[in-house]
């Protein structure tokens, strides 16, 4: 299916890009998110009408994005958990719990935003972990996990 793009998407194109994508990813991800119409030639011509609006609603987005990255940078969050006696974690951080920990200090990220490079963390110590508020704003944070003994 075709469809023409209404934001950036990582890894498919930019404002603006008819590209072909599979059926199932635009009907059940791109057009449901508003990232995408299909590209009859309707669509076309409507999004040349609205593409300045577009642009300054991306450009009003990515601001917003580099402001909390700013915020991001180099910052230490702490989160504890119960641990063993070993350093393992009895369960583990995952990017929910990092994105609420984000939230309780007044910094509001989705989980989705937060890329845990190798999985869930389950030791005790300091991790070196991406926030992505935006696709061109990438910001590294340091989650220290501190345990609690049972």
């Amino acid at each position: 299916m075709q469809v023409i793009l209404l934001e950036k998407v990582v890894n498919l194109g930019q404002l603006g890009d008819v590209v072909r994508v599979k059926d199932g990813f635009a009907r059940n991800f791109l057009i449901p998110q508003g990232m995408a119409r299909r590209a009859t030639d309707t669509a076309i011509a409507d999004f040349q009408a609205r593409r300045a609006e577009l642009e300054k609603v991306q450009a009003e987005k990515l601001a917003q994005a580099q402001s909390i990255g700013s915020q991001l940078s180099g910052l230490v969050l702490e989160i504890s958990q119960k641990a063993g006696v070993d350093g393992r974690l009895f369960g583990s951080v995952t990017n929910f719990d990092i994105a609420e920990a984000l939230k309780a200090k007044g910094i509001s990220v989705a989980k989705a935003c937060v890329r845990l490079p190798v999985g869930p963390l389950k030791t005790v110590g300091e991790h070196a972990v991406q926030v992505a508020p935006h696709t061109d704003v990438v910001s590294d944070i340091t989650v220290r996990v501190i345990g609690e003994t049972a």
